[in-house]
């Protein structure tokens, strides 16, 4: 089969030409892309829809039931060697720690929503949650890890949740894990501890 130079050479200058005018395509070609680009668009909102929206969420166990926090609200997880207790707290409050010189309250979840204490705990994790406006320490018996939740999987309430209320509540898993809303936590004025309490 005979090579038809004089064509390959028509090419090469034709697209020669249209790489140093840059790509122009023609109307009926620019209509094309568009439709197909709105295609992909659509495809990649309705996967994103599909696949739902998820959060990182730090899970620990506390007396035989697990809670979790969004992971962006938390410190650290620091051990419970030294617990001190202060007279006049609120019962939620079981005291303060030291961590690294820097003096933080430690709450219990289950005293603060009014909730039955379950089982014997080993309280021997507390998990520092924090927001520029204020720190403070959750206790947990242990931890569980670091999961991905997806939001359109939560449940708003549990009938049997009767002592979570509703604003500190993201919301509970299929796996009946309770997810706290850490930031609402983070904002309650009532979990500050009045600093002039005497000792």
């Amino acid at each position: 089969m005979a090579i038809n130079w004089e064509e390959i050479y028509s090419r090469l200058e034709s697209a020669k030409i249209t790489s140093e005018k840059g790509f122009q395509p023609s109307k009926e070609e620019r209509d094309r892309i568009l439709k197909e680009r709105a295609k992909i668009t659509a495809l990649e909102s309705e996967d994103g829809l599909k696949k739902g929206e998820s959060i990182e969420v730090l899970e620990f166990m506390l007396a035989y039931e697990r809670y979790g926090v969004e992971l962006k609200y938390v410190r650290e997880v620091y051990p419970l060697t030294e617990l001190t207790l202060i007279p006049g707290i609120p019962v939620f409050v079981l005291g303060i720690i030291n961590v690294r010189g820097e003096i933080l309250s430690v709450i219990d979840i289950k005293k603060f929503f009014d909730l039955p204490e379950k089982g014997l705990t080993d309280l021997n994790k507390v998990i520092i949650l924090h927001s520029p406006e204020m720190e403070f320490g959750v206790l947990a018996d242990s931890i569980i890890g670091v999961h991905s939740i997806l939001l359109n999987e939560l449940q708003t309430s549990l009938p049997t949740l009767t002592g979570i209320r509703e604003e500190y509540l993201k919301g509970v898993t299929k796996e009946r894990k309770v997810i706290l809303d850490a930031e609402r936590l983070l904002t309650d004025k009532s979990i500050i501890v009045n600093e002039n309490v005497k000792i």
